[in-house]
């Protein structure tokens, strides 16, 4: 904004050169952003901040903000009106608000016999210098009284508004403290028509001719607020007058308006209508409601001097709330304690008295305490730190010493599911897998064609397709693969690796059981082996993912239960293949599920081999991971393998032929591994070669002792029916 130094310096008591405005405003206040010569006269424009536009969008207040500054004394023009006592304004004007909530203060004067010409040379000059046009001395005066306070009017022909007969018996005797009393004697004994100016919102379609050089025509809607005559809107309330009620040079009588308007509504009328201007840019960062009888007061002083108008005796102030001054109250030594140095009562004191905030210091025991009641025109004082900041920008933050601040560093706790979700990441994206991030919402559609129960609904869903949220991480995986396989279509130009999909989520999953709502982390993962491979490649595949992934994590103890007696839970009925499903479990804990997706989404896909998918827990799997263990060397004595083909029935589980293996093997096998399945045998059959470790903790094992385990190991084998191939 655009502020004329020689108008600046007519309210302070000192003198000041623009360099030295520039200077300490930009260091204690605000950046100024340019300064001009103009004439006799420099021009600044100060960046105001959002914070400050309540009160420095006008001289008043840049001059209020250089007086405590420079610590020098702010001078308010000393407001003189000469009112003619022989007329009442009420015989002139009634106002009525009908919509207090958004014009919580409507005041309003009049000023007759007023000679409109142009305004005086001196006021012309500030008002360009200001990025203003001169129009008038009527209008003028209202603009430059905007300048000057930051209070927008509006000026109202009072003889081209619609007339009403309002005995003086009705007439509001609330409407002004002045405007009580008999009739002047001019206007005794008449029952002459008063002008009426109604503060209401729009009604639908209704139009207004505003005051702009494109005359243009506003089509308006009940969302806007208006000033209006009895017939029709003369004012877009806070942004732009209208055409009807115009100043001419025929006009004789005025009604000046000076009110207080939400800044919600005058931001979203702006906004609508696509109309912004400076009064709705004052109001939209909002006005001291005290201010509004001042502005008034400056306003009419001016048109009796440069129009010749009689000011009429009263005015129209209607309110429906009151603002007083603000009490805040500040501890000294929390002052001291932030701006880190100590002060002097009298240095806090003083700084308050340059600000014009009363003040008075309280002592309690051994500490003091400042009680500040703050002018409602400085709405950004209201906590202790606010103050506190005004005490340090005033002194001066340059004057403030730097100190190292001292203390005890202490080691940031660490954050354990932070650590192993990056170990999970590390073990998938080692074995091929790429990370997907999924939003955590499903559809409608979704929930029925996976049959989710106890979904957890949005009350406000951003649209139909995130209307819950998600029940667990495989929709989202099946989704993604879905809208992967395009890139196995010839001609795609892409082809995934080694021919397959392998994605994993790391994701929160919710529940709701009547008012019951949960959140749980949990890790998931699908595989999608496309041609070329063996009938379910990919369930065995991602278990010995799993198994890599507890090894990582030193998770040993953990088998998958092919045997689920409870059935499947509801949010994997109508995922999972009941023939190809595993609960996965650590000290008979149940963590998570893996299986192969059943044939019917392998249908709607149209795929020819088997997903698989898993879903853990991911708060069991930090638990099991962090509990304490106890350490085991490794033996120093060297390990014998042996590879063992089973030829088994197609629906013969691994975990079958793992626990005879097992068993029989006892302490001295180490490890077994599932590495390779052959299926295609005759007469339906597969089978499943192991690789078996044998290893002592307490000597060397021979040749003689593992091939003695081993003929065991074949011998329980083949008493379960089972064929070892040879």
């Amino acid at each position: 904004m655009k502020f004329s130094v020689n108008w600046l310096n007519e309210y302070l008591s000192k003198k000041l050169l623009p360099q030295e405005m520039t200077e300490f405003l930009g260091v204690r206040a605000f950046e100024v952003e340019s300064v001009e010569k103009k004439g006799e006269d420099s021009v600044v424009d100060i960046k105001i901040l959002p914070n400050r536009a309540f009160d420095c969008l006008s001289h008043f207040g840049i001059a209020r903000e250089l007086a405590a500054i420079f610590d020098i004394k702010f001078k308010e023009p000393n407001i003189k009106i000469n009112e003619t006592e022989s007329l009442k304004i009420k015989d002139f004007l009634n106002v009525q608000v009908l919509e207090k909530k958004v014009c919580p203060r409507y005041s309003a004067r009049v000023v007759v016999d007023v000679k409109v010409t142009e305004s005086p040379k001196w006021m012309q000059e500030r008002l360009i210098a200001c990025g203003l046009r001169p129009i008038n001395n009527i209008v003028d005066v209202t603009n430059y009284v905007m300048l000057e306070t930051g209070q927008p009017l509006h000026v109202f022909d009072l003889d081209k508004l619609t007339r009403s007969v309002i005995p003086s018996e009705a007439r509001d005797p609330d409407q002004s403290s002045q405007s009580a009393g008999l009739l002047s004697p001019q206007m005794r004994g008449r029952n002459d028509n008063v002008a009426k100016i109604i503060v209401r919102r729009a009604e639908s379609n209704e139009k207004i001719y505003t005051l702009d050089e494109q005359k243009a025509i506003m089509t308006l809607n009940p969302d806007i607020l208006v000033i209006a005559d009895e017939n029709q809107p003369i004012a877009i309330a806070g942004v732009k007058g209208g055409k009807t009620p115009e100043v001419s040079d025929q006009t004789k009588r005025v009604a000046i308006e000076a009110a207080n308007f939400d800044w919600l509504n005058i931001r979203k009328t702006s906004r609508a209508l696509l109309l912004r201007t400076d009064a709705s840019w004052r109001f939209e960062n909002g006005l001291d409601l005290n201010l509004t009888v001042k502005a008034l007061d400056r306003a009419a002083q001016l048109m009796s001097e440069s129009a010749e108008g009689k000011i009429v005796s009263g005015t129209i102030d209607i309110t429906s709330e009151k603002r007083a001054l603000i009490p805040v109250g500040v501890k000294h030594s929390y002052i001291e304690n932030l701006l880190g140095m100590n002060f002097k009562p009298a240095q806090i004191l003083q700084i308050f008295k340059r600000l014009e905030i009363p003040s008075k210091q309280i002592k309690k025991g051994k500490e003091f305490f400042y009680e500040l009641k703050v002018p409602t025109r400085r709405n950004d004082l209201k906590t202790s730190e606010d103050i506190v900041e005004e005490i340090g920008r005033l002194y001066g933050y340059e004057n403030i010493p730097s100190r190292i601040p001292s203390s005890v560093l202490i080691s940031a706790t660490k954050e354990e599911s932070l650590t192993y979700e990056d170990i999970m990441r590390d073990v998938f994206v080692g074995l091929g897998f790429a990370e997907v991030y999924n939003y955590s919402f499903i559809s409608e559609s979704e929930k029925q064609a996976y049959g989710f129960q106890n979904l957890a609904e949005l009350a406000n869903p951003f649209s139909q397709d995130q209307k819950y949220l998600r029940l667990d991480l495989a929709a989202g995986l099946i989704k993604n693969l879905k809208d992967n396989l395009k890139y196995f279509l010839p001609g795609s130009g892409f082809k995934p690796q080694d021919n397959a999909f392998r994605f994993f989520e790391i994701g929160h999953v919710f529940s709701q059981n009547r008012e019951q709502f949960s959140e749980n982390k949990k890790v998931g993962g699908l595989v999608f082996l496309n041609e070329g491979q063996k009938k379910d490649s990919a369930f065995y595949e991602l278990k010995g993912v799993l198994r890599n992934l507890f090894e990582k994590l030193g998770i040993s103890e953990y088998w998958d239960d092919t045997y689920i007696q409870e059935g499947l839970p509801s949010e994997w009925k109508q995922i999972f293949d009941i023939n190809k499903a595993a609960q996965i479990k650590s000290n008979n804990k149940l963590i998570g599920w893996i299986g192969g997706v059943n044939k019917k989404i392998k249908s709607e896909l149209e795929l020819e081999f088997q997903p698989a998918i898993f879903e853990l827990d991911f708060g069991s799997l930090v638990e099991l991971a962090s509990e304490e263990r106890e350490y085991r060397p490794p033996s120093k004595y060297p390990a014998i393998m042996r590879d063992l083909a089973v030829a088994v029935e197609e629906m013969t589980k691994v975990e079958e032929v793992l626990n005879v293996i097992e068993t029989v093997g006892g302490e001295l096998l180490q490890d077994t591994d599932l590495f390779d399945i052959y299926e295609g045998l005759s007469g339906s059959k597969k089978s499943l070669a192991f690789r078996l470790i044998f290893q002592s903790d307490e000597r060397n094992l021979t040749d003689a002792q593992v091939n003695q385990l081993m003929e065991k190991i074949i011998k329980a084998v083949e008493e379960k029916g089972w064929e070892v191939r040879k």
